[in-house]
């Protein structure tokens, strides 16, 4: 939901650090593995409870998921490959980031942690369900030109999930509430998408069937 807004506001500085790796002849998908190599500490760092740790090579992971991205574009070296490797690495490090507090007190936080990995699965099914059939139907992405895959608006997003992450490392002991609320949210974007989805490929089915798609 937040993505919109926040992009805009992180294109500038990404582009400085993508034209710094530029100079030093790093390639994007280097950085895509480096910054998914480097998130994933946050699973041991999170089952010590090293929470501050953790939360540092979380966000250097997000900050290589975004300079990946920009690289790439600076390069003229986005392809199909890059995405494809970007997402895939962005849910295992997502779920990774939960399983880690599951194995930090699995008594209090493991069935949170698998509700809020049961909502994942239903966010990013939806996502790239849709993305494939967008890319079927050859849907553009009005809002997000850098994004490698077209996707449906949710409630919660890359911002969002930015954000649950950094609450769940700073109240690691609220991290059932945190996560219950969270897992709920991406539940109904979960719902919205499907729904969204479900209406946009219906409508564009109609049109080139020749039906009507307002209401009778």
């Amino acid at each position: 939901m937040l993505d919109r807004w926040t992009m805009p506001l992180t294109q500038a500085p990404l582009a400085a650090v993508a034209r710094r790796c530029h100079v030093w002849g790093i390639e994007p998908d280097h950085v895509t593995v480096v910054a998914f190599a480097m998130g994933m500490l946050s699973l041991p760092l999170l089952a010590l409870e090293w929470y501050l740790a953790a939360l540092a090579v979380i966000l250097l992971n997000r900050l290589g998921d975004g300079v990946d991205g920009a690289l790439a574009r600076l390069t003229g070296r986005s392809s199909d490959a890059g995405g494809f490797l970007d997402i895939g690495l962005d849910f295992v490090f997502y779920a990774a980031v939960v399983l880690g507090f599951a194995l930090a007190d699995p008594g209090t936080n493991a069935l949170a942690a698998a509700f809020l990995l049961f909502a994942f699965i239903g966010t990013g099914t939806s996502f790239l369900a849709f993305a494939i059939m967008a890319a079927r139907h050859g849907l553009e992405r009005p809002r997000f030109q850098q994004k490698a895959f077209f996707y449906l608006h949710g409630l919660t997003e890359g911002t969002e999930t930015i954000l649950a992450f950094v609450l769940f490392c700073l109240l690691p002991h609220h991290f059932v509430l945190l996560a219950t609320l969270f897992a709920v949210a991406c539940l109904i974007t979960t719902i919205t998408r499907l729904w969204g989805g479900y209406r946009t490929l219906r409508g564009l089915q109609a049109v080139r069937d020749g039906r009507p798609t307002g209401p009778r």
